[in-house]
C-alpha cells in the first residue's frame, strides 16, 4: 500500500500543475475543485479513483445518449434509460451487496437441504459508494427526462467527486449543483460568517455529543445488552437516535460549511426531525435529500398514490424496504426500512384519527426509536436481546448515569427550539466583527477540545 501511495503523491502534483498551466483561467477553478476531491478521495484508498472516473464517464456517455434520442423523439430513449440505471446499480450491487447476495442464498439454500459453501470473493467497500451513485442517477434520469441537458465532462466531474459530500452526503441533485459551475464566485463575497458557524456547531454535535454518548453508554448497551438494566437500555436507545442525529447532522453541517466557502450553495438536510408528529413528517425533516430522492426517483415512478389504496400500500413499502437496504446490506436494515414502510401505511390509513400534537410527537419518536434499534444492532439477535433486556431488565442496579441523562434530555430540548431563534443567533453572529467573529470560533474550538472525548469515532454514514 505504501508503495503505490509514494508514488501518487510524487506524480500527481506535477500532472496537476501542468493541467493548472495549460488550462483557460474559467476552468481553473473546476480544475481545482476536481484535483481537491480526487485527492481527498485517494487519501483513503487511490484505488478507487478509478472506480469514481469511471462511474463519470459512463454516465456522461449515457447523458449524451440519452439527449440526442430526447431531441429526436426517439422511441428508444427508455431502453437507453433502463440501461443507464441498471449499469449505475450493477456497479453498487456487486460492491455493496455481492457479499450479502451471495450468503443470503446460501443460508436459504441450506435450510432446505442443500448443502451449499460459497467461495466469497473479497469485495472492499468503497466509501460513498451509494451517494455519488444516487447522483449519478440523478443526473442521467434527469437528462432523460429533458429537465437538464449534458453538462461538459469537467462539471461532471467535479459534481460526482466535490470532496464536502462525497463520502456522506447530502445528496445533491444534479439539477442544483451544475449550473453553480457556470460562474466562478468572487472570494469577496463568500459567506464565510455562516460558514464558519456551520462547521463549529457541526464539530460541537459530532465531537461532543455524538462521540461522547457512543462511548458513555451505547456502545456498550449494544454490545452487552444483558449486562445493563432496562433504564439503562432505554437510555441507551434514546441516546442512539441523538448519537446518529448529531452525528450525520453534525457532518451535513461541516460539509455545507465547506461547501460554502469554495462558493457552492448545498440543500438543508435535517430540521429538527424528532418534533414530527407523523413519520411522515420525520421524513421531511430526516435526511431530507435522501427523503426527496426516494420520492421522486422510486416512490412516484412506481406509481406513488395514484393507483388506488392497496397500491399505494405497496409502493410505500417498498419505498422504504429498498431506502433500508440502501443504507447497508444486513436485513437489520431491511427491517429497520419495513417499520417505517408500515408505519407510513397505517398513517395513511387512519390519519384522520385525532390526537393531541404532543402525543403524536411521542409516539413518532418512539416508533422511530424502535426501527433505531434494528439499524444500530449487529444482527437480529442482537435486536432481539436490547428489546427482550429493555422489558425484562426492571432489577438491580436501575441508575443511569446523570450527564448521560443531561445530555439526552438537553439534545431532545434543543429539538424544539423555534428555527428563528438559530437564524436570529447566526444574524447576531454574521455582524460581529472579525475579530470577535475569530474570537468566538475559537472559544468555540476550545471547548470542544475540552469536552469532546479522547479519540473520535468515525462519522457512522461513511460506511453507507
Amino acid at each position: 500500500m505504501l508503495f503505490p501511495t509514494v508514488t501518487f503523491a510524487l506524480f500527481f502534483p506535477p500532472v496537476l500543475l501542468a493541467a493548472w498551466l495549460l488550462a483557460p483561467r474559467p476552468l481553473r477553478w473546476k480544475l481545482f475543485l476536481l484535483a481537491a476531491s480526487y485527492v481527498f478521495y485517494a487519501w483513503w484508498n487511490w484505488r478507487f479513483c478509478f472506480l469514481l472516473a469511471g462511474s463519470t464517464v459512463m454516465n456522461q456517455v449515457f447523458a449524451v445518449a440519452l439527449a440526442l434520442r430526447r431531441d429526436r423523439a426517439d422511441p428508444t430513449i427508455r431502453y437507453v434509460r433502463w440501461a443507464a440505471v441498471a449499469a449505475n446499480l450493477a456497479v453498487l450491487g456487486w460492491f455493496k451487496y455481492y457479499g450479502f447476495f451471495v450468503t443470503s442464498v446460501a443460508t436459504t439454500l441450506r435450510d432446505l437441504g442443500v448443502d451449499v459453501s460459497p467461495q466469497l470473493v473479497q469485495v472492499a467497500l468503497p466509501v460513498g459508494i451509494s451517494f455519488f451513485t444516487f447522483q449519478a442517477l440523478s443526473y442521467v434520469i434527469d437528462v432523460g427526462r429533458d429537465v437538464l441537458d449534458p453538462a461538459p465532462l469537467l462539471d461532471v466531474a467535479v459534481y460526482l467527486s466535490f470532496f464536502p459530500h462525497l463520502v456522506a452526503g447530502p445528496i445533491v441533485r444534479a439539477a442544483e449543483f451544475l449550473p453553480q459551475l457556470r460562474r466562478r464566485p468572487d472570494p469577496t463575497r463568500v459567506d464565510s460568517s455562516t460558514a464558519f458557524w456551520l462547521i463549529t456547531k457541526g464539530l460541537f454535535k459530532k465531537v461532543v455529543i455524538a462521540s461522547y454518548l457512543s462511548t458513555a453508554l451505547v456502545d456498550s448497551v449494544f454490545a452487552t445488552p444483558r449486562a445493563h438494566s432496562a433504564p439503562q437500555v432505554l437510555a441507551g436507545i434514546y441516546g442512539y437516535a441523538i448519537q446518529i442525529y448529531a452525528d450525520f447532522s453534525g457532518y451535513t453541517d461541516i460539509a455545507i460549511g465547506l461547501a460554502l466557502l469554495l462558493g457552492i450553495r448545498f440543500p438543508e438536510n435535517f430540521d429538527r426531525p424528532y418534533v414530527a408528529a407523523s413519520l411522515q413528517e420525520f421524513w421531511r425533516r430526516w435526511h431530507m435529500t435522501l427523503s426527496r430522492w426516494l420520492r421522486d426517483y422510486l416512490y412516484i415512478p412506481l406509481g406513488g398514490n395514484r393507483r388506488g389504496t392497496r397500491r399505494t400500500y405497496v409502493n410505500l413499502m417498498l419505498t422504504m424496504l429498498l431506502g433500508g437496504l440502501w443504507h447497508g446490506a444486513a436485513w437489520t436494515f431491511v427491517v429497520w426500512g419495513g417499520i417505517h414502510g408500515i408505519g407510513l401505511a397505517v398513517e395513511r390509513r387512519y390519519g384522520h384519527v385525532r390526537a393531541p400534537k404532543w402525543v403524536q410527537q411521542l409516539v413518532t419518536f418512539h416508533i422511530v426509536c424502535l426501527a433505531w434499534v434494528f439499524f444500530r444492532a449487529e444482527t437480529f439477535t442482537g435486536a432481539r436481546d436490547v428489546l427482550w433486556r429493555l422489558a425484562t431488565g426492571w432489577t438491580g442496579d436501575l441508575r443511569v448515569d446523570r450527564v448521560v441523562v443531561l445530555t439526552i434530555v438537553a439534545a431532545l430540548a434543543v429539538q424544539f427550539v423555534p428555527r428563528e431563534a438559530g437564524r436570529r443567533a447566526l444574524v447576531v453572529f454574521s455582524h460581529l466583527a472579525p475579530a470577535a467573529q475569530a474570537a468566538a470560533l475559537a472559544s468555540g474550538l476550545v471547548v470542544i477540545d475540552v469536552l469532546g472525548p479522547a479519540g473520535v469515532a468515525p462519522f457512522i454514514y461513511f460506511r453507507f
